[in-house]
């Protein structure tokens, strides 16, 4: 089961230290409105789906409460069809879906999971609502 921060669900975006504190900057400043996860952490975990208007915690390092965000859509797509207009909603400065795949198979092999065209992915998209 994933962390719960004020009684939301917590969402950690990549891996700790300057990475997430990267990521969380971009949410903050607008640029970022989407991550995409692997769906086999949410069964390991057991965890269900982000739903269209949850809110969920966005954290830091420390697992301090950075911001509030609103999920506003959920789709599962393999990774081979994730959509040129999600990955540039990522808002990390990708100049193509290719770029996009090529940085985020690099993600997911660095922590040990590799990655196919029909490997299962949630794509979330999200507003920010306040900041901590």
């Amino acid at each position: 089961m994933w962390p719960r921060v004020n009684g939301m669900r917590a969402l950690e975006l990549g891996t700790v230290g300057e990475m997430r504190e990267r990521l969380n900057a971009l949410v903050l400043a607008g640029r970022k409105t989407a991550t995409t996860g692997l769906l086999a952490e949410y069964v390991e975990e057991t965890e269900g789906l982000e739903f269209v208007g949850e809110r969920l915690a966005l954290v830091g390092n420390d697992g301090d409460h950075v911001a509030t965000i609103e999920i506003t859509g959920v789709e599962q797509a393999p990774f081979g069809q994730v959509t040129w207009e999600h990955a540039a909603a990522e808002g990390e400065g990708d100049r193509s879906l290719d770029e996009w795949r090529a940085g985020h198979r690099r993600f997911w092999e660095g922590i040990g999971t590799p990655v196919r065209d029909d490997t299962p992915l949630v794509c979330l998209r999200f507003r920010l609502v306040t900041s901590a």
